[in-house]
């Protein structure tokens, strides 16, 4: 699906890409990983045809700077950084829908998935909405498409935690006909969504494992917090992930996308010395524990 042999990018002095050689199929799910400079966005720039580089780069079979709209029409890309597009957001919607031949009520309808009504936004430009809007927007535009090939550079970054639970269960539905691109800087952001991990280390592979791939991204976990007292720090930043006090600001009970339970983890890593149980278990059915009691 896609090809690189002994791609190489210089920008002058800088050798950016050296000889890169990848092979990814359908069903791959991988996460980019890499350090700023590494050449994680180079690397997705040659294979979207952004930039003219050395060496062979093919997407189904198809070089991507000389069929580039043949290419594109199978991409959906989300950026890391949102363009400064003054377009009305129905207008946006519309040339998108356009340029791959799509519906453009499934755009519509996954960005209510993700909680942004876009008709109502329709005539609103796209560079007023704010980032969060902005990143619901070129998330459905991405996946209300028919393509194969998913390209995402910290997709999940500015989505609220119901958000990001919607966007994975969207990936979920795309796992087994499309191939994935997960760029992030940190892999416990995109661990529990790939089943192979690709690491850039001065414009080369360092590292490229296979990995289990067992987690439900539509999943949910419920989950219990004990505290040994109350901390108004914590509190603000566990009801951000949607959590309620249970006990005077002892006890918290919310839900965790399951593709989300590094992630989680970690931000609880900050209030180790508060924390006196953790308990995750499978939000449906209640039966089987995923986490056992940490008390």
């Amino acid at each position: 699906m896609i090809h690189f042999k002994n791609v190489r990018k210089r920008f002058r002095r800088a050798e950016v890409l050296r000889g890169i050689d990848l092979d990814v199929g359908r069903g791959h799910r991988i996460a980019l990983v890499g350090s700023n400079g590494a050449g994680k966005t180079t690397l997705i720039r040659c294979l979207l045809g952004e930039y003219i580089c050395d060496g062979e780069v093919r997407v189904n079979g198809l070089d991507p700077r000389r069929h580039r709209t043949e290419v594109l029409r199978h991409v959906g890309f989300v950026p890391q950084i949102a363009p400064p597009l003054k377009m009305p957001v129905g207008q946006l919607i519309g040339f998108a829908a356009g340029v791959c031949d799509s519906d453009p009520q499934r755009m519509y309808d996954v960005s209510m998935r993700l909680g942004l009504d876009a008709r109502r936004f329709s005539g609103q430009p796209f560079n007023k909405l704010s980032g969060g809007q902005k990143q619901k927007l070129l998330i459905s535009i991405a996946l209300g498409r028919d393509c194969d090939l998913l390209v995402l550079d910290e997709p999940a970054a500015n989505l609220d935690p119901e958000a990001r639970h919607a966007f994975f269960g969207l990936l979920a539905e795309r796992q087994a006909r499309s191939a994935m691109i997960i760029s992030s800087h940190r892999l416990d952001e995109v661990a529990a969504l790939v089943n192979r991990v690709l690491e850039l280390d001065r414009g080369e592979i360092v590292l490229d494992d296979h990995v289990a791939d067992q987690v439900d991204m539509a999943g949910l976990l419920d989950c219990h917090l004990t505290l040994t007292r109350a901390d108004a720090a914590f509190a603000e930043t566990v009801r951000e992930w949607g959590f309620t006090d249970e006990a005077d600001g002892r006890v918290w009970h919310g839900r965790v996308a399951g593709p989300d339970r590094l992630r989680f983890l970690g931000v609880l890593s900050r209030y180790a010395g508060l924390l006196k149980g953790i308990q995750l278990q499978e939000a449906v059915g209640d039966e089987e524990k995923v986490r056992a009691s940490l008390a």
